[in-house]
Order: C-alpha cells, then sequence, then structure tokens
C-alpha cells in the first residue's frame, strides 16, 4: 500500500506490527518449574537430547518378533515371551518371540510381523500371511533423534506435546523465562466494574476481564490497578506507580485526541511516544512509547482504544507480538490466505478494515460472512468470528472475489 493511501499522519497496520516486533526486547530473568507447571510457558534455553529416542530398538506392534531367513513353510515355533519393559534377550535359532507394543526387540531378530498378519496351526506354530519385510514393525534406536540433538529452541513455547517430549527424556523441571509483568489500567469517568448496578450513562468496563484473559492466555503476570480518573493527575500518578511495578504498562481508552483523552500528553511528559495512530478499523487510536525518558531503557507503554472490539484488534495485531517477544518467544508472521468472500462492502477511506466473518464451507470451499455488526463497540460478532477478512484501504469488497483472511486462531496464547 502506498503511504499516499494512507489516512494523513497514520501508519500502515504492516509497518506498526514490524515497529512493534523490533521494539520488544526479551527478558533475560528465568525460573526452573516442574514440567506440571510449565504448560506456555517460554524455554530459556536450548533442550538438547541426554537420550537416543526410542533408547532401544521395540516393536511398534503386537506380533511375532523373528529372523527372516528362518521362515519356511513348516512355521516357526513361540519360544519366548517379551513384553513391554523386558530386559534385552537373544532370539532362539529356529523360533519366533511373542512380542508387545513397545517391547525390545531380541537380539537376532529382524521382523516383527504383526498379530493379524499370523495364523498357529494345530501344533502352535507361527505361519506368516503374506509379506514379510526386513525391519518391518521395528522402530530403531534413535530413529527420532539421538544424544546431542536439539529438540526445542529457547524461545520456543511449552505446550504439552513438548512438556511430553522433555518428559520423555527423564527431566522432572525445566528452566523458562519468568512471567511479564503487566499493568493493567482503564481511563474514563463513564466506566464501571460489573456487579455494580448501572445507571444511565454509565458503561461496564469489559475491556478489563478480556484484556485479563488475554494476558492471561500469553502468559503474562497481570497487575491490575482498575479503573483511572479521566484527569491528567490521576492518569500521571498511575502511569507512575505502573512504571514502578511493571515491566510493561497496558492502558485503553483516553488515547485518542479529544479534549478528555489525557494518554498521549501524560506519556510526553513523564517519557516519549514513539508513534499515535495506525490506519486500521477498528482500532485506529492505538499509541506506543515509553515511560521515564522516553527511551527503550524505560519502561514500554501501549495504550489501546477505548471501545472493546478495537481495543481486541489492538491487541490481537500489534501489543500480543510485543509481549511475545518481550517474553523471549518467537514472533510468528501474519497467517493468511485467501477466501471468497460472500458479501459486498464499500471501502474505508484511508485505512485497512478488519471485517469480524465466519466461513461458511459452500461446495468444499470457504465463503466468508459478516459475523454481524461490525462497529467497534459490538463484541457479539468478535466473539463468534472465525477470523477477519481485511479490507485493503479505499478497495470495496465485491461478492465473489478473494481477500487476504486472517484466522482467529492465530492470535489464541
Amino acid at each position: 500500500m502506498s503511504c499516499a493511501s494512507l489516512a494523513k499522519g497514520l501508519l500502515d497496520l504492516l509497518e506498526a506490527r514490524e515497529r512493534m516486533i523490533a521494539a520488544a526486547r526479551p527478558l533475560t530473568d528465568e525460573e526452573r518449574l516442574p514440567l506440571e507447571q510449565a504448560a506456555e510457558r517460554v524455554l530459556a534455553h536450548d533442550l538438547v537430547a541426554g537420550l537416543d529416542m526410542p533408547g532401544i530398538d521395540n516393536s511398534a506392534m503386537d506380533g511375532y518378533a523373528l529372523r527372516l531367513a528362518e521362515l519356511s513353510d513348516a512355521g516357526l515355533p513361540v519360544l519366548m515371551r517379551v513384553p513391554a519393559g523386558a530386559g534385552a534377550q537373544r532370539l532362539p535359532e529356529g523360533g519366533c518371540a511373542r512380542i508387545f507394543t513397545g517391547a525390545p526387540v531380541p537380539e537376532g531378530a529382524d521382523c516383527v510381523v504383526p498379530q493379524e498378519r499370523v495364523r498357529l496351526d494345530a501344533s502352535g506354530r507361527v505361519q506368516v500371511l503374506g509379506e514379510a519385510r526386513p525391519g518391518a514393525n521395528i522402530r530403531r534406536r534413535g530413529e527420532e533423534y539421538r544424544v546431542g540433538d536439539t529438540l526445542l529452541e529457547a524461545g520456543a513455547s511449552l505446550n504439552a506435546a513438548a512438556l511430553a517430549m522433555i518428559a520423555s527424556q527423564g527431566l522432572a523441571e525445566v528452566a523458562v523465562r519468568r512471567r511479564l509483568r503487566v499493568a493493567l489500567l482503564s481511563t474514563g469517568d463513564e466506566l464501571i466494574e460489573p456487579g455494580i448496578p448501572y445507571e444511565t450513562g454509565q458503561v461496564y468496563n469489559s475491556n478489563r476481564v478480556m484484556l485479563q484473559a488475554l494476558l492471561a492466555q500469553a502468559g503474562c503476570e497481570v497487575i491490575d490497578l482498575g479503573i483511572i480518573a479521566d484527569t491528567p493527575a490521576a492518569l500521571h500518578q498511575a502511569f507512575v506507580t505502573a512504571r514502578d511495578r511493571a515491566d510493561l504498562v497496558i492502558c485503553t481508552g483516553g488515547v485518542s485526541v479529544g479534549e478528555e483523552d489525557h494518554v498521549r500528553p501524560v506519556l510526553e511528559q513523564l517519557g516519549g511516544i514513539r508513534f499515535h495512530g495506525v490506519a486500521i478499523k477498528p482500532g485506529k487510536p492505538f499509541a506506543f512509547g515509553y515511560l521515564d525518558d522516553g527511551t527503550p531503557d524505560g519502561t514500554p507503554l501501549i495504550g489501546l482504544p477505548g471501545n472493546p472490539v478495537a481495543s481486541l484488534v489492538g491487541w490481537q495485531l500489534l501489543a500480543r507480538p510485543f509481549v511475545q517477544g518481550c517474553q523471549g518467544g518467537e514472533v510468528a508472521a501474519l497467517q493468511q490466505f485467501a477466501v471468497r468472500a460472500g458479501f459486498s462492502r464499500r471501502a474505508s477511506p484511508g485505512r485497512r478494515e478488519l471485517l469480524r466473518v465466519v466461513l461458511d464451507w459452500q461446495g468444499g470451499q470457504p465463503v466468508a460472512l459478516l459475523a454481524g455488526g461490525q462497529g467497534s463497540h459490538m463484541l457479539r460478532a468478535a466473539s463468534q468470528a472465525h477470523g477477519y477478512l481485511m479490507m485493503v484501504a479505499d478497495t470495496d469488497v465485491e461478492e465473489g472475489h478473494d481477500y487476504p483472511y486472517l484466522p482467529a486462531g492465530q492470535f489464541v496464547g
């Protein structure tokens, strides 16, 4: 997209995202945790294999281990039984072994025949049905990885499979990055917390619970500073408190350019602003800067819009990759692919628009349909959407044409 097509003074979404990723400074603090407490944490160091996997040649099937050279029409007698967990043994000559999945293959055996491809004759001898091949159904020692191989690189998120692999190495704990401490605050005299009786003109603070959930998914430690009054003095004090207690400050509301929007001027007093305003809809009034001296040595501050869907989009596209980078995690490129639009819509001038859509699979191909109302205050469509259809600035959506689609699943965790 050319700069000329952007609304005046606004950064393109992708440029703003790259700036946020580049600004992230990874934490260096770490801690050791039991594996059962390390889910979704960020690995502090490369994990190197201390064991071969598998550690022995073992059977991939329940069946019979044998020497192919000894197969004959007369069949083979069963001379031994090898359950999982048995020690090393040698296959006697002239016979086969009953073996079970995961059991060590006896020395001398070069094939395991699955039990469904075996018939036992009246004397109990094994008759193989069909062809038997060398090495069939044997998991070889070290075929997955060898001692010294790198299994996971520093920065990897420890999902269930990664934790299982660490456990398979006999490790009971792992070194992970310290959780990022994030101070969260909301601005707006109209805001009240859920559970408080509603009065005309008030708005329930939905951003707080949404961002608490998103920060928890991202593995952060949240310092909740609540609702801050709409005055420069109150915001100044809140920012000082947040700066002294957290690695990152996130606020919602008060980040636009109205008379009651105090985030930008107070941030400039306490530090400095790096950019303000992104050419996206919803989410335009996004701000990023630093408290203290305004340099990256200070405490970073992210100002998200007050409208909840705009705040959600700002988190997913811009704040989340910054948080991932600060935690030492790998920031993946945006996942997007072409999807056909099942509707038409006029473009937003000068801004990309992220439409909340659901996918309807028609004739085996996905078709994007609007999930509901697209206002930046409308959470119903956002809660039901499968992802975003991204409109290019000044370019209408035409039904039946393909447009970039961003699946929502990439923004989880």
